[in-house]
Protein backbone atom coordinates (compact mmCIF):
# COMPACT_ATOMS: atom_id res chain seq x y z
CA UNK A 1 0.00 0.00 0.00
CA UNK A 2 1.42 3.34 -1.20
CA UNK A 3 1.41 6.14 1.55
CA UNK A 4 -0.33 9.28 0.42
CA UNK A 5 1.78 11.53 -0.05
CA UNK A 6 2.19 15.36 -1.51
CA UNK A 7 2.43 16.24 -5.45
CA UNK A 8 3.24 20.23 -5.20
CA UNK A 9 6.24 20.86 -7.43
CA UNK A 10 5.09 24.81 -7.42
CA UNK A 11 5.17 25.25 -3.78
CA UNK A 12 1.28 25.70 -3.58
CA UNK A 13 1.61 24.89 -0.17
CA UNK A 14 2.73 28.02 0.77
CA UNK A 15 -0.43 29.42 -0.75
CA UNK A 16 -2.51 27.46 2.26
CA UNK A 17 -3.47 28.52 5.65
CA UNK A 18 -2.40 26.86 8.95
CA UNK A 19 -6.19 25.74 9.02
CA UNK A 20 -6.19 24.50 5.59
CA UNK A 21 -2.47 22.83 6.38
CA UNK A 22 -4.58 20.90 9.52
CA UNK A 23 -7.48 19.40 7.38
CA UNK A 24 -5.64 18.32 4.67
CA UNK A 25 -3.33 16.12 6.99
CA UNK A 26 -6.20 15.18 9.12
CA UNK A 27 -8.25 13.81 6.23
CA UNK A 28 -4.95 12.09 4.86
CA UNK A 29 -3.84 10.37 8.33
CA UNK A 30 -7.94 9.34 8.67
CA UNK A 31 -7.48 7.96 4.67
CA UNK A 32 -5.05 6.39 5.33
CA UNK A 33 -4.95 4.82 8.24
CA UNK A 34 -8.69 3.88 8.05
CA UNK A 35 -10.03 3.66 4.45
CA UNK A 36 -6.89 2.09 2.53
CA UNK A 37 -6.59 -0.83 3.89
CA UNK A 38 -9.91 -2.04 3.66
CA UNK A 39 -10.57 -0.53 -0.17
CA UNK A 40 -9.14 -3.40 -1.96
CA UNK A 41 -11.69 -6.02 -0.93
CA UNK A 42 -14.54 -3.66 -0.84
CA UNK A 43 -14.25 -2.48 -4.10
CA UNK A 44 -13.89 -6.31 -5.54
CA UNK A 45 -16.78 -7.03 -3.24
CA UNK A 46 -18.91 -4.39 -4.52
CA UNK A 47 -19.79 -3.03 -0.88
CA UNK A 48 -19.17 0.47 1.40
CA UNK A 49 -17.94 0.55 4.58
CA UNK A 50 -21.04 2.50 6.33
CA UNK A 51 -19.20 2.24 9.56
CA UNK A 52 -16.75 4.74 8.12
CA UNK A 53 -19.43 7.91 8.17
CA UNK A 54 -19.79 8.38 11.62
CA UNK A 55 -16.50 8.15 11.70
CA UNK A 56 -16.39 11.13 9.13
CA UNK A 57 -19.06 13.02 11.08
CA UNK A 58 -16.72 12.52 14.51
CA UNK A 59 -13.80 14.05 12.22
CA UNK A 60 -16.29 17.19 11.41
CA UNK A 61 -16.22 16.32 7.85
CA UNK A 62 -19.82 16.20 7.01
CA UNK A 63 -21.50 19.55 6.26
CA UNK A 64 -18.57 20.83 6.80
CA UNK A 65 -19.69 23.55 3.87
CA UNK A 66 -22.00 24.78 6.12
CA UNK A 67 -22.74 26.76 9.10
CA UNK A 68 -24.73 25.88 11.98
CA UNK A 69 -27.16 23.06 13.42
CA UNK A 70 -24.16 21.08 14.58
CA UNK A 71 -21.10 21.95 11.43
CA UNK A 72 -18.71 24.19 11.28
CA UNK A 73 -18.28 25.83 7.97
CA UNK A 74 -14.71 25.35 6.74
CA UNK A 75 -12.97 27.74 4.29
CA UNK A 76 -13.63 26.51 0.57
CA UNK A 77 -10.12 25.78 0.50
CA UNK A 78 -9.77 23.68 3.63
CA UNK A 79 -13.27 21.75 2.24
CA UNK A 80 -11.78 21.35 -1.10
CA UNK A 81 -8.48 19.58 0.34
CA UNK A 82 -10.76 17.29 2.01
CA UNK A 83 -12.35 15.69 -0.67
CA UNK A 84 -9.02 15.34 -2.35
CA UNK A 85 -7.79 13.52 0.08
CA UNK A 86 -11.17 11.31 0.38
CA UNK A 87 -10.31 10.74 -2.95
CA UNK A 88 -6.67 10.31 -2.97
CA UNK A 89 -8.36 7.03 -1.14
CA UNK A 90 -11.39 6.26 -3.81
CA UNK A 91 -13.97 8.32 -5.34
CA UNK A 92 -16.59 6.07 -3.68
CA UNK A 93 -15.51 7.52 -0.21
CA UNK A 94 -15.31 11.16 -1.40
CA UNK A 95 -19.00 10.82 -2.95
CA UNK A 96 -20.47 9.48 -0.71
CA UNK A 97 -19.05 12.37 2.17
CA UNK A 98 -20.03 14.82 -0.72
CA UNK A 99 -23.91 13.97 -1.35
CA UNK A 100 -24.02 13.96 2.56
CA UNK A 101 -22.54 17.49 2.39
CA UNK A 102 -22.76 19.58 -0.64
CA UNK A 103 -26.16 17.58 -1.87
CA UNK A 104 -28.79 16.80 0.87
CA UNK A 105 -27.24 19.02 3.76
CA UNK A 106 -26.84 22.14 1.26
CA UNK A 107 -30.41 21.28 0.19
CA UNK A 108 -31.55 21.45 3.34
CA UNK A 109 -29.62 24.16 4.76
CA UNK A 110 -30.65 26.01 1.54
CA UNK A 111 -34.31 25.06 0.88
CA UNK A 112 -35.71 24.36 4.21
CA UNK A 113 -37.64 25.41 6.93
CA UNK A 114 -36.47 25.72 10.59
CA UNK A 115 -38.24 22.51 11.72
CA UNK A 116 -36.55 20.72 8.48
CA UNK A 117 -33.35 21.85 9.41
CA UNK A 118 -33.18 21.22 13.46
CA UNK A 119 -34.39 17.68 12.27
CA UNK A 120 -31.86 16.69 9.90
CA UNK A 121 -28.74 18.47 9.77
CA UNK A 122 -27.36 17.77 13.07
CA UNK A 123 -27.66 13.96 13.03
CA UNK A 124 -26.51 14.04 9.27
CA UNK A 125 -23.47 16.05 10.24
CA UNK A 126 -22.31 13.53 13.15
CA UNK A 127 -23.29 10.71 10.42
CA UNK A 128 -25.94 8.94 12.61
CA UNK A 129 -28.40 9.93 9.51
CA UNK A 130 -27.59 9.35 5.89
CA UNK A 131 -29.23 11.16 3.34
CA UNK A 132 -29.44 11.07 -0.77
CA UNK A 133 -30.10 13.42 -3.71
CA UNK A 134 -32.77 11.97 -6.15
CA UNK A 135 -32.57 14.23 -9.63
CA UNK A 136 -31.49 12.06 -12.36
CA UNK A 137 -33.63 9.84 -14.03
CA UNK A 138 -33.64 7.01 -16.47
CA UNK A 139 -34.32 9.31 -19.65
CA UNK A 140 -33.14 12.57 -18.24
CA UNK A 141 -30.01 13.32 -16.71
CA UNK A 142 -28.06 16.23 -18.45
CA UNK A 143 -31.65 17.97 -18.88
CA UNK A 144 -33.26 17.81 -15.77
CA UNK A 145 -35.84 20.34 -16.85
CA UNK A 146 -37.45 16.91 -18.72
CA UNK A 147 -37.90 15.17 -15.61
CA UNK A 148 -41.03 12.68 -15.30
CA UNK A 149 -41.37 12.52 -11.90
CA UNK A 150 -44.75 13.84 -10.70
CA UNK A 151 -45.69 15.13 -6.80
CA UNK A 152 -49.50 15.82 -6.63
CA UNK A 153 -51.42 17.95 -3.96
CA UNK A 154 -53.65 15.34 -1.72
CA UNK A 155 -55.82 16.19 1.51
CA UNK A 156 -53.17 15.56 3.55
CA UNK A 157 -49.27 16.61 1.83
CA UNK A 158 -48.13 15.23 -1.65
CA UNK A 159 -48.17 11.93 -3.50
CA UNK A 160 -44.99 11.28 -5.34
CA UNK A 161 -44.46 9.03 -8.90
CA UNK A 162 -41.57 8.63 -10.61
CA UNK A 163 -38.03 6.95 -10.99
CA UNK A 164 -34.60 8.35 -10.15
CA UNK A 165 -31.45 6.42 -10.89
CA UNK A 166 -27.65 6.28 -10.15
CA UNK A 167 -28.23 7.51 -6.48
CA UNK A 168 -25.61 7.18 -4.40
CA UNK A 169 -26.37 6.43 -0.59
CA UNK A 170 -29.60 5.52 -2.13
CA UNK A 171 -30.66 1.86 -0.32
CA UNK A 172 -28.62 3.29 2.64
CA UNK A 173 -30.19 6.79 3.40
CA UNK A 174 -32.55 7.73 5.96
CA UNK A 175 -33.91 10.66 3.98
CA UNK A 176 -34.02 11.23 0.62
CA UNK A 177 -33.80 14.51 -1.53
CA UNK A 178 -36.16 13.81 -4.04
CA UNK A 179 -36.82 16.80 -7.25
CA UNK A 180 -40.41 15.85 -9.02
CA UNK A 181 -42.54 18.44 -11.04
CA UNK A 182 -45.51 19.95 -8.84
CA UNK A 183 -47.88 21.99 -11.24
CA UNK A 184 -44.99 22.27 -13.75
CA UNK A 185 -42.60 23.67 -11.12
CA UNK A 186 -39.96 21.63 -10.00
CA UNK A 187 -40.04 21.74 -6.28
CA UNK A 188 -37.65 19.38 -3.81
CA UNK A 189 -38.67 17.11 -0.97
CA UNK A 190 -37.93 14.89 1.86
CA UNK A 191 -39.02 11.07 1.71
CA UNK A 192 -37.97 9.29 4.66
CA UNK A 193 -36.98 6.11 4.68
CA UNK A 194 -39.83 3.41 4.80
CA UNK A 195 -42.75 5.55 3.93
CA UNK A 196 -44.82 3.61 1.53
CA UNK A 197 -44.50 3.78 -1.94
CA UNK A 198 -41.46 4.53 -1.94
CA UNK A 199 -38.91 1.66 -2.77
CA UNK A 200 -34.80 1.49 -3.37
CA UNK A 201 -32.97 -1.21 -5.31
CA UNK A 202 -28.96 -1.36 -5.59
CA UNK A 203 -27.20 -0.95 -8.68
CA UNK A 204 -24.61 -3.92 -8.38
CA UNK A 205 -23.53 -4.42 -12.13
CA UNK A 206 -21.58 -1.65 -12.23
CA UNK A 207 -17.34 -1.39 -13.74
CA UNK A 208 -16.60 1.83 -11.74
CA UNK A 209 -17.81 3.27 -8.44
CA UNK A 210 -17.56 -0.34 -7.12
CA UNK A 211 -16.81 0.79 -3.61
CA UNK A 212 -19.97 2.85 -3.24
CA UNK A 213 -23.66 2.40 -2.77
CA UNK A 214 -25.54 3.11 -6.01
CA UNK A 215 -29.37 2.95 -6.32
CA UNK A 216 -32.54 3.23 -8.02
CA UNK A 217 -35.22 5.08 -6.40
CA UNK A 218 -38.89 3.89 -7.22
CA UNK A 219 -41.64 6.27 -6.11
CA UNK A 220 -45.26 4.61 -6.65
CA UNK A 221 -48.02 6.52 -5.03
CA UNK A 222 -45.72 7.79 -2.54
CA UNK A 223 -47.89 9.85 0.20
CA UNK A 224 -45.35 12.07 2.05
CA UNK A 225 -46.66 14.75 4.86
CA UNK A 226 -47.62 18.53 3.72
CA UNK A 227 -44.46 20.11 5.66
CA UNK A 228 -41.99 17.58 3.78
CA UNK A 229 -41.50 19.87 0.94
CA UNK A 230 -38.88 22.21 0.62
CA UNK A 231 -40.15 25.46 0.96
CA UNK A 232 -38.40 27.50 -0.61
CA UNK A 233 -37.24 25.15 -3.47
CA UNK A 234 -38.59 27.14 -6.69
CA UNK A 235 -37.37 25.90 -9.80
CA UNK A 236 -34.72 23.86 -11.67
CA UNK A 237 -32.15 26.21 -10.57
CA UNK A 238 -32.56 25.24 -6.80
CA UNK A 239 -30.90 21.35 -7.49
CA UNK A 240 -28.59 23.21 -9.99
CA UNK A 241 -27.18 25.28 -7.49
CA UNK A 242 -26.86 22.37 -5.04
CA UNK A 243 -25.00 20.10 -7.76
CA UNK A 244 -22.60 23.44 -8.29
CA UNK A 245 -21.38 22.63 -4.48
CA UNK A 246 -20.86 18.90 -5.63
CA UNK A 247 -18.89 20.12 -8.63
CA UNK A 248 -16.56 22.45 -6.78
CA UNK A 249 -16.01 18.80 -4.71
CA UNK A 250 -15.34 16.45 -7.65
CA UNK A 251 -12.85 19.03 -9.32
CA UNK A 252 -10.57 19.14 -5.90
CA UNK A 253 -11.26 15.17 -5.54
CA UNK A 254 -10.28 14.45 -8.94
CA UNK A 255 -6.69 15.93 -8.59
CA UNK A 256 -6.43 13.44 -5.34
CA UNK A 257 -7.16 10.28 -7.61
CA UNK A 258 -4.52 11.84 -10.41
CA UNK A 259 -2.01 12.48 -8.03
CA UNK A 260 -2.91 8.70 -6.52
CA UNK A 261 -2.02 7.57 -9.79
CA UNK A 262 1.14 9.62 -10.30
CA UNK A 263 2.45 8.55 -6.87
CA UNK A 264 2.30 5.09 -7.64
CA UNK A 265 3.20 5.49 -11.55
CA UNK A 266 6.55 7.55 -10.40
CA UNK A 267 7.31 4.62 -7.16
CA UNK A 268 6.83 1.34 -10.09
CA UNK A 269 9.11 2.62 -12.69
CA UNK A 270 11.64 3.37 -10.39
CA UNK A 271 11.24 -0.19 -8.72
CA UNK A 272 10.56 -2.04 -11.81
CA UNK A 273 13.26 -3.37 -13.45
CA UNK A 274 13.98 -4.12 -17.11
CA UNK A 275 15.77 -3.87 -20.12
CA UNK A 276 20.00 -4.54 -19.00
CA UNK A 277 18.76 -4.57 -15.47
CA UNK A 278 17.93 -0.63 -15.55
CA UNK A 279 14.95 1.13 -14.00
CA UNK A 280 11.57 1.44 -15.96
CA UNK A 281 11.74 5.03 -14.37
CA UNK A 282 15.38 5.71 -17.02
CA UNK A 283 13.31 5.63 -20.21
CA UNK A 284 12.22 7.97 -22.49
CA UNK A 285 8.42 7.49 -22.60
CA UNK A 286 8.15 6.86 -19.18
CA UNK A 287 9.58 10.34 -18.40
CA UNK A 288 7.43 11.85 -20.93
CA UNK A 289 4.44 10.27 -19.62
CA UNK A 290 5.76 11.18 -15.59
CA UNK A 291 6.50 14.53 -16.85
CA UNK A 292 2.84 14.91 -18.69
CA UNK A 293 0.87 13.65 -15.69
CA UNK A 294 2.88 16.08 -13.34
CA UNK A 295 2.07 19.17 -15.08
CA UNK A 296 -1.86 18.41 -15.45
CA UNK A 297 -1.97 18.29 -12.13
CA UNK A 298 0.34 21.41 -11.18
CA UNK A 299 -2.20 23.32 -13.77
CA UNK A 300 -5.06 21.28 -11.93
CA UNK A 301 -3.99 22.30 -8.73
CA UNK A 302 -3.88 26.56 -9.24
CA UNK A 303 -6.73 26.28 -11.36
CA UNK A 304 -8.79 24.76 -8.76
CA UNK A 305 -7.14 27.00 -5.71
CA UNK A 306 -8.21 30.26 -7.78
CA UNK A 307 -11.51 29.35 -8.17
CA UNK A 308 -11.90 28.27 -4.58
CA UNK A 309 -10.71 32.01 -3.45
CA UNK A 310 -12.95 33.20 -5.43
CA UNK A 311 -15.83 30.75 -4.11
CA UNK A 312 -14.31 31.98 -0.22
CA UNK A 313 -14.83 35.62 -1.43
CA UNK A 314 -18.14 35.64 -2.83
CA UNK A 315 -17.01 35.98 -6.65
CA UNK A 316 -17.55 32.42 -7.75
CA UNK A 317 -19.35 32.14 -11.27
CA UNK A 318 -20.86 28.35 -12.03
CA UNK A 319 -19.26 29.01 -15.08
CA UNK A 320 -15.82 28.79 -13.11
CA UNK A 321 -16.90 24.92 -11.33
CA UNK A 322 -17.83 24.38 -15.07
CA UNK A 323 -14.17 24.97 -15.89
CA UNK A 324 -12.51 22.92 -13.01
CA UNK A 325 -14.63 19.72 -13.11
CA UNK A 326 -14.29 19.94 -16.58
CA UNK A 327 -10.39 20.23 -16.81
CA UNK A 328 -9.39 18.37 -13.51
CA UNK A 329 -11.64 15.02 -14.02
CA UNK A 330 -10.54 14.88 -17.49
CA UNK A 331 -7.15 15.56 -16.68
CA UNK A 332 -7.59 12.60 -13.67
CA UNK A 333 -8.46 9.79 -16.45
CA UNK A 334 -5.60 10.98 -18.41
CA UNK A 335 -3.10 10.48 -15.58
CA UNK A 336 -5.08 7.04 -14.90
CA UNK A 337 -4.59 5.68 -18.00
CA UNK A 338 -0.92 6.65 -18.35
CA UNK A 339 -0.26 5.04 -14.51
CA UNK A 340 -1.97 1.94 -15.69
CA UNK A 341 -0.11 1.87 -18.66
CA UNK A 342 3.54 2.24 -17.40
CA UNK A 343 2.38 -0.56 -14.60
CA UNK A 344 2.35 -2.97 -17.72
CA UNK A 345 0.01 -5.85 -16.32
CA UNK A 346 -0.26 -5.02 -12.86
CA UNK A 347 -2.16 -2.15 -14.00
CA UNK A 348 -5.30 -4.13 -13.73
CA UNK A 349 -4.45 -6.09 -10.71
CA UNK A 350 -6.63 -4.70 -7.89
CA UNK A 351 -3.23 -4.89 -5.62
CA UNK A 352 -2.40 -1.33 -7.29
CA UNK A 353 -5.08 1.35 -6.59
CA UNK A 354 -4.18 2.81 -10.58
CA UNK A 355 -7.15 0.83 -12.48
CA UNK A 356 -9.35 1.25 -10.07
CA UNK A 357 -8.75 5.09 -10.07
CA UNK A 358 -9.05 5.02 -13.80
CA UNK A 359 -12.77 2.92 -13.49
CA UNK A 360 -13.96 5.30 -11.47
CA UNK A 361 -12.70 8.47 -13.55
CA UNK A 362 -14.91 7.25 -16.16
CA UNK A 363 -17.88 8.00 -14.09
CA UNK A 364 -16.43 11.26 -12.47
CA UNK A 365 -16.23 12.97 -16.12
CA UNK A 366 -19.53 11.93 -16.71
CA UNK A 367 -21.30 12.75 -13.11
CA UNK A 368 -22.44 16.39 -12.12
CA UNK A 369 -22.89 17.08 -15.67
CA UNK A 370 -20.42 15.79 -18.24
CA UNK A 371 -17.18 17.06 -20.05
CA UNK A 372 -19.65 18.19 -23.15
CA UNK A 373 -22.11 20.17 -21.14
CA UNK A 374 -19.82 21.85 -19.18
CA UNK A 375 -18.01 22.71 -22.10
CA UNK A 376 -21.00 24.19 -23.69
CA UNK A 377 -21.63 26.34 -20.37
CA UNK A 378 -18.17 27.82 -21.55
CA UNK A 379 -18.98 28.47 -24.95
CA UNK A 380 -22.52 29.80 -24.02
CA UNK A 381 -20.23 32.05 -21.65
CA UNK A 382 -17.97 32.91 -24.07
CA UNK A 383 -20.26 33.92 -26.95
CA UNK A 384 -23.74 34.34 -25.29
CA UNK A 385 -24.95 32.16 -27.40
CA UNK A 386 -26.66 28.66 -26.40
CA UNK A 387 -25.55 25.52 -28.38
CA UNK A 388 -27.93 23.19 -26.05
Amino acid sequence: MLKISNVDFLNLEREFTDEELLVRDSVRRFVQERFLPYVEDHYNDHTFPLKIIPEMGQLGLLGCNLEGYGCTKLSAVAYGLMQQELEAGDAGLRSACSVQSSLVMYAIHTFGNEAQKRMWLPQMATGEAIGCFGLTEPDYGSNPTGMRARAEETANGYKLNGTKVWITNGTVADVAVVWAKLNGEIRGFLVERGTPGFSATEIRRKLSFQASVTAELNFAGCEIPGENILPESRGVKSPLSCLMQARFGVAWGAIGSASACYNEAVQYTKDRLQFHNQPLASHQLVQAKLADMLTGITRAQWLTLQVSRLKDCGELRHQHVSMIKMNNTEMSLDCARKARAMLGGNGISSEYPVMRHMCNSETTVTYEGTTDIHKLTLGRDITGISAF
